[in-house]
């Protein structure tokens, strides 16, 4: 096979393999089963001596894949590790350059192999011989490996790692480690002394000899480390990694430092920790209180006769307090390599020793530390209370601190930081429920279980509301003390806490209903979430003080409301804003539950309650005040407070409008100022602010448009023109449609009235030219059919605009109106996006059958009921392209909607969703079959395809489509009419066609072939034709001569033009194209032999 075959081929088969390898990356553990035969495979074609190296290269690559799936630890021992693969493997590896970036996988696997075959159990002398061919000595197969190993631990790629691998299994061989460990040990850390992490060369350095030192301080013994410890142990303190900005060499001093500290001490568990339960399940389920409490006693009286007296080096200071600072360190995976080493020596440490450990530890937990330090602390901690290290005296002082950390939120700058450590904080609840009996719990479980509850309801991020959930349950379940556990876990699971919202307003109202949870809830909203730094939480919280309110309503009345009243007038901007949003809730709530109740208001308000919401207006100085001051006013209202004709409340609503229009004047003034200055932010550079302003036009009462709404109209009509600088302004355009429409009914309509105050004869034509320019926008950009939100609210507008004139004035819909907008929406109703589809099918048919009075005008009216019968409006389901488009295709044979429906289609046909060009395409040949012996309506068709064609020619939305749907069409037969007839030309008016295209894309006409002319002299034409320069560069003039030409039986020449054109997409459409020609339409030609279009990409 030629190499650049071999090479496509090997490309498409690592493709497919890791995809389906990577469907395992869940659960690899599946593959266990299937991992031996597969590597048996693979490596018989690495042994066989007769494979190429391209195809050993290939089948390493395999091997890399499965395992990065599965993990190298889990694959490592499956490798042979056979006496005769010791020299093919590794004469393999010494032929391989280290530098060359196409077989790096082959290296790793090697390396990986090679550290399996290491540990065969003879003495590598025996391998040596004495003498070589050459007379030189030979070179110890000890040495050869070890040169290898060194080798590849200072490249930068995955190697490496292998390299540190094959390090740690090979240096402990008790005859290497007696004569080359020592060396090897020097060799590191002399290339760490003479690296520097400032540079690029010295990172990868580090990174290897710290990488090979810590899997061989993992898995050599303790003795045979123990003399070099404190060597490497000073070397590391030399190189200050903490203040490397290299995440990756920190983590690994951090793993090197906790292995020293680890040989430092004996390895023994320590007879001090406590231990729930015993080993033994028949021991557990027979004990009772006082057996435990026997064993407890026990193992107090023995305890000093257990733990041995021995000296603690003085290096394990130095290293409990490097893993003490790397608790703090900026990223997680130092922290947490860090608490799982703090974690790993205190076990190995006197009781002491370790009690003075964890005091340091919660040194960490002040509000001086940053958030680094909290979510280090609280890793470390879970660690010590999973292993058992941190015993029952130490929890009074931890559980405060836990506490502390699941509500840990600071604020930096325009967000805030802590929602680490609130999941931190959740895994040590989930730790201390399986590391404690419920005895020792006891006198925390109220504290415990509330902080959970509050943090699995109301933090802001999903994480950690569900992480709290997932420790709830597991306290449920261990525990088995928590207040209602089970009855809260079947509304707060795992799942239903992903909803933000709805933790807010429901599940939060359900858990209130057990009074142990109802006061801590409401507190924690009132004092640590009206004040969030986010306003949606502020908003979502004071709803939620709403509805807890009839669960606590006297708590509410006489303590909440009685605190927020100052905050509401505070100087803080959050607090302020959600403590006015929160008095206007409870107060309402409380109203609403005195009407209930039949009580009077004054029931849970007092004079002094009630004269602070008076008051919270006074110095409002910021709009967002003025939002939370008038939904104040909305609930008072709602609420029947006693303030009716009180001058308070039409003093803040003048002040809100006066100070927003500055004007101090009359109402017309007013009006004028505010329209004009809406209307002029309309043309804002920011897109938000015209979407503001568009809805607050939309908005506006009838009085403040009397006068002024053409000008709006003209304004909002800017809005949803398309220009260079605002073409990515979809959302503006979009409000700008919605506020059309509002505005328009909010007007009214009066065909003989003035068109600066009504909807009227003069205007109407302008609101539907601008909505129906609106249903053409297909502005795409990175977030995706951006123009898809316009074409629904132009829809959507249309519907309202319409069906208020039907109401109204009916004769202000002509004819040509009328047919436009039904053409449109079902063009839109044939389109390939299930959701704007449905939306058109649905704004279709409410047109079509709305009956108060019915909607004059519509094309076709009796064929479209037929087709759309009233009885399935409701239950047709237009997302399903099984169901719309037989239908919609149905229109196809009715002149008015031919050319949009065939649009339309055109794009669903030639897409790329399997489901909608299936049934789009399928329903389209459905129609074709129908009319293939109607000469009209198959030539009425072609001229409406040929038309949709030259008016898209600059379009490649509809253009490139357009090629692949007439692509289908010729594989199936819808043009066969044209090429059975028994002529020796071709027919005259597909000619005509043909060369209007022609002459419309300014390329030459094709000269006609004879059927029965000679290969050859095609094959000449082709070549004269291939060398002629096109002089059109875009896609869609490159493209359409192939296509058209093709159509037409005469493509050979045209679609070799694009072969030699250097747009691949063209290149590509032209080939397909051309052998479709060859298959399908040149039945009479005789198929011209040509080079793949492949290979002049």
């Amino acid at each position: 096979m030629p190499a650049r075959a071999f090479i496509l081929t090997s490309l498409l088969l690592i493709s497919s393999f890791s995809g389906i390898m990577d469907k395992y990356q869940e659960q690899p553990h599946l593959l266990d089963r299937h991992l031996e035969w597969m590597m048996t495979l693979l490596l018989d074609i690495v042994r066989d001596n007769g494979s190429p190296p391209p195809l050993v290269h290939l089948a390493f690559k395999f091997l890399y894949i499965i395992t990065k799936v599965r993990g190298y630890k889990v694959f490592l021992p499956l490798f042979p590790h056979e006496v005769r693969d010791l020299q093919p493997v590794l004469d393999m590896l010494v032929d391989q350059n280290p530098k060359d970036p196409e077989t790096w996988e082959t290296r790793y696997m090697l390396l990986l192999w090679l550290s399996m075959i290491c540990l065969i159990p003879f003495d590598l002398a025996r391998f040596d011989g004495s003498i070589s061919e050459e007379g030189h000595t030979r070179v110890p197969t000890m040495d050869r490996i070890l040169t290898v190993a060194k080798c590849y631990l200072v490249v930068s790629d995955k190697a490496r790692d292998a390299a540190a691998v094959l390090v740690s299994k090979f240096i402990v061989r008790p005859d290497v480690k007696q004569k080359r460990m020592a060396d090897f040990l020097d060799w590191t850390l002399s290339m760490i002394s003479k690296s520097s992490f400032q540079s690029m060369e010295g990172t990868v350095v580090m990174n290897g000899m710290l990488q090979a030192l810590a899997q061989l301080f993992k898995h050599a013994k303790r003795e045979d480390c123990l003399p070099y410890a404190a060597t490497v142990l000073e070397c590391l303190d030399n190189c200050k990694l903490s203040e490397s900005n290299q995440m990756v060499l920190r983590k690994l001093g951090m793993k090197l430092v906790q292995r020293l500290g680890l040989t430092f001490v004996k390895p023994k568990v320590a007879k001090w920790r406590y231990q729930r339960g015993c080993r033994s399940l028949a021991a557990n389920l027979q004990a009772q209180g006082s057996v435990v409490q026997s064993q407890m006693t026990t193992v107090a009286a023995n305890e000093a006769d257990d733990e041995e007296e021995y000296d603690i080096p003085g290096e394990i200071e130095n290293v409990v307090e490097q893993l003490l600072v790397g608790l703090k360190d900026k990223d997680t995976i130092v922290r947490w390599s860090a608490a799982k080493g703090i974690g790993r020596i205190t076990g190995r440490l006197p009781k002491e020793l370790a009690d003075d450990v964890i005091g340091s530890l919660l040194d960490c937990f002040s509000f001086q530390e940053t958030d680094n330090a909290w979510h280090g602390g609280c890793l470390a901690l879970a660690e010590l209370g999973r292993r058992g290290l941190l015993l029952p005296s130490r929890i009074s002082d931890v559980v405060p601190v836990i506490l502390r950390a699941l509500t840990y939120d600071e604020k930096r700058g325009a967000c805030s930081v802590g929602s680490n450590v609130r999941d931190a904080a959740c895994y040590v609840c989930w730790a201390f429920a399986r590391a404690y009996d419920p005895a020792e719990l006891i006198p925390f479980i109220n504290q415990i279980s509330s902080a959970l509850i509050i943090a699995a309801v109301f933090d802001r991020d999903v994480n950690c509301r569900r992480a709290a959930s997932a420790a709830f349950q597991e306290n449920v379940g261990r525990q088995g003390t928590f207040p209602h556990g089970i009855d809260i876990l079947t509304a707060a699971d795992y799942f239903a806490v992903g909803n933000r919202v709805n933790c807010y307003l429901t599940i939060s109202v359900y858990i209130a209903g057990f009074p142990q949870y109802t006061q801590p809830m409401i507190d924690h909203l009132v004092n640590m979430k009206i004040n969030h730094w986010d306003s949606v939480i502020r908003e979502l919280s004071t709803k939620a003080l709403h509805n807890l309110t009839p669960r606590a309503s006297e708590y509410m009345a006489n303590v909440v409301l009685p605190r927020l009243l100052p905050l509401s007038v505070g100087t803080d901007l959050h607090t302020r804003h959600g403590a006015i949003l929160a008095c206007a809730e409870i107060t309402h709530a409380l109203c609403k539950l005195a009407e209930e109740n039949n009580r009077s208001i004054t029931h849970y308000f007092d004079e002094k309650s009630l004269e602070g919401l008076k008051q919270i207006h006074e110095e409002l100085s910021n709009l967002l005040f003025f939002f939370a001051v008038c939904t104040l006013i909305e609930k008072l209202s709602l609420s029947k407070m006693p303030f009716r004709g009180d001058p308070v409340i039409a003093e803040v609503l003048m002040n809100y409008y006066l100070k927003e229009a500055g004007l101090f004047m009359v109402l017309p003034l007013l009006q004028e100022s505010l329209v004009t200055m809406y209307v002029s932010e309309l043309q804002n550079p920011e897109e938000m602010v015209r979407c503001g302003f568009s809805r607050a036009l939309g908005a506006l009462p009838r009085f403040l448009l009397k006068g002024r709404l053409q000008q709006i109209l003209e304004g909002l009509k800017q809005v949803t023109l398309i220009a260079p600088e605002n073409v990515s302004f979809a959302e503006a355009r979009r409000d700008a449609l919605i506020a059309i429409a509002k505005v328009c009914q909010t007007a009214g309509v009066k065909g003989e009235g003035s068109q600066e105050e009504y909807v009227c004869k003069d205007n109407v034509a302008q609101i539907y030219a601008t909505l129906l320019n609106a249903v053409t926008d297909y502005t795409t950009d990175s977030r995706g059919d951006v123009g898809g939100w316009v074409r629904e609210a132009a829809m959507r507008s249309l519907m309202e605009v319409t069906l208020l004139l039907v109401q109204n004035e009916a004769e202000l819909i002509d004819v040509n109106i009328c047919k436009q907008i039904m053409c449109c929406v079902a063009q839109q109703s044939a389109e390939k996006i299930d959701k704007f589809r449905a939306h058109a099918g649905s704004v279709f048919l409410t047109l079509l059958h709305f009956d108060h009075p019915p909607i004059p005008h519509i094309p076709h009216r009796e064929e479209l009921e037929r087709v759309f019968p009233r009885s399935e409006k409701e239950t047709l389901n237009w997302n399903a392209a099984s169901e719309a488009f037989p239908r919609i295709t149905q229109l196809l044979a009715l002149p008015a909607y031919q050319y949009s429906v065939l649009l339309g289609l055109s794009v669903s046909v030639g897409g790329l969703t399997e489901t909608t060009l299936r049934y789009s395409a399928q329903s389209l040949f459905d129609y074709m079959k129908k009319i293939q012996n109607d000469s009209s309506a198959l030539e009425g068709f072609c001229e409406t395809l040929l038309r949709v064609f030259e008016d898209n020619l600059r379009n490649d939305r509809v253009s490139v489509p357009l090629l692949t749907m007439l692509d289908q069409m010729l594989a199936n037969g819808c043009f066969d009419i044209f090429t059975v007839q028994e002529k020796e030309a071709e027919l005259p008016v597909v000619r005509e066609k043909r060369n209007c295209l022609c002459d419309l894309m300014n390329v030459p006409k094709p000269q006609l072939v004879s059927k029965v002319r000679k290969s050859n002299r095609l094959q000449r034409g082709v070549r004269e034709t291939a060398m002629t320069n096109c002089s059109h560069t875009s896609t869609e003039y490159l493209c359409a001569p192939a296509v058209v030409l093709h159509w037409f039986g005469n493509t050979s020449m045209c679609t070799r033009r694009n072969f030699l054109t250097p747009n691949y997409t063209i290149q590509r459409v032209a080939g397909d194209w051309l052998e479709l020609f060859q298959c399908c339409c040149l039945k009479t030609f005789q198929a011209c032999s040509m080079t793949s279009y492949s290979d002049k990409t």
